[in-house]
C-alpha cells in the first residue's frame, strides 16, 4: 500500500488522468486542495470514503491525517491542483513521509499552464521565435532566488508563464516591457478549463488595466511572449517539404 500524490488537472473533469481516476474511485482517504481542485472529482471516491480539506490544515495536520489512515491500512490519495510538481508543496510532505518510512508514488497530472496555452489555442514554442518556455512566479510571500528575478527570466524573451503572479500585475507588467517591449502579446486567463473561464488578451501595455476591468485578482495564469502573435513568416521545419529527415526524403 502507498500514498498517491495525484495530480487533478486544472479544473476540468474531463483532463483527469485515467489513473487519477482509478485510484480516487478506490480511494477510502483523500486529502485535497479544497481552494483550488474542482469539487465534482469528489463525486468519483467511494461514499464512505473519508474526506479533508486541505485548505486550512497545516503540514503537520496533513502527516497526521496520512499517518493515521495509513495505520488503518486505508488507500490514500493525497490530491493537488495541477501537476503535483510545479508549485505543489510535495517535497516538503514526502520528506515527512521519508522520515516516517511512507511509501509513496506520485501521478502527474495536467497543468495549468498547458490549459491556458490550450484556452489561447497558442503554441508556446514557435519556431524562430521562442525555443523555451519558463514557468515560474514574481516575488511575493514567497521570495525567489535573486538568480531567477523576473529581470533575468524576461531577459531570455521565452514564452513566460506565470503562476500565482497576479498580486500587482501593472508593476510586473512595467518590469517585463523592459525586456518585451510594451506592445508584447500577453494574456490573462482565469481558471482555464473550469465553465467560468475568461480569457485577457492584450498588450503588455494594457494587460494589468484590462485584468482589473475584469475583477481578476487570484486563480489565473500569465502568459507573455511573441509566440502567442504568430506570424505565417515562422514554419517549423519539420513538415517543410525541402526538408530531409529519417521518415522523409525533402524535396526541392
Amino acid at each position: 500500500m502507498k500514498v498517491y500524490f495525484v495530480g487533478a488537472g486544472p479544473g476540468d473533469p474531463e483532463l483527469l488522468t485515467l489513473k487519477a481516476h482509478r485510484l480516487l474511485k478506490k480511494c477510502e482517504c483523500c486529502i485535497w486542495a479544497g481552494s483550488l481542485v474542482n469539487p465534482e472529482l469528489l463525486e468519483l471516491l467511494p461514499k464512505n470514503a473519508e474526506v479533508h480539506d486541505s485548505a486550512g490544515m497545516s503540514l503537520d495536520e496533513i502527516i497526521s491525517v496520512i499517518k493515521n489512515a495509513w495505520e488503518r491500512n486505508l488507500s490514500i490519495v493525497r490530491l493537488h491542483t495541477g501537476d503535483p510538481s510545479i508549485f505543489g508543496a510535495i517535497a516538503e510532505q514526502m520528506i515527512r513521509l521519508d522520515a516516517l518510512d511512507i511509501p509513496y508514488d506520485v501521478v502527474p497530472g495536467v497543468s495549468s499552464f498547458q490549459a491556458a496555452a490550450a484556452a489561447l489555442n497558442a503554441e508556446l514554442t514557435m519556431p524562430e521565435v521562442s525555443q523555451t518556455i519558463i514557468l515560474s512566479r514574481v516575488a511575493g510571500r514567497t521570495p525567489v532566488p535573486e538568480t531567477q528575478e523576473l529581470e533575468n527570466l524576461a531577459a531570455t524573451r521565452a514564452t513566460l508563464c506565470l503562476f500565482l503572479s497576479m498580486g500587482d500585475l501593472a508593476k510586473t507588467c512595467v518590469r517585463l516591457s523592459a525586456f518585451y517591449g510594451v506592445d508584447c502579446p500577453a494574456a490573462v486567463i482565469y481558471k482555464a478549463s473550469w465553465p467560468e473561464q475568461k480569457i485577457i488578451r492584450s498588450s503588455l501595455k494594457n494587460l494589468a488595466q484590462k485584468a482589473s476591468e475584469q475583477g481578476i485578482t487570484k486563480t489565473a495564469m500569465v502568459v507573455v511572449g511573441p509566440s502567442l502573435a504568430p506570424s505565417v513568416d515562422y514554419v517549423s521545419k519539420l513538415y517543410d517539404r525541402s526538408f530531409s529527415h529519417g521518415y522523409r526524403k525533402g524535396k526541392a
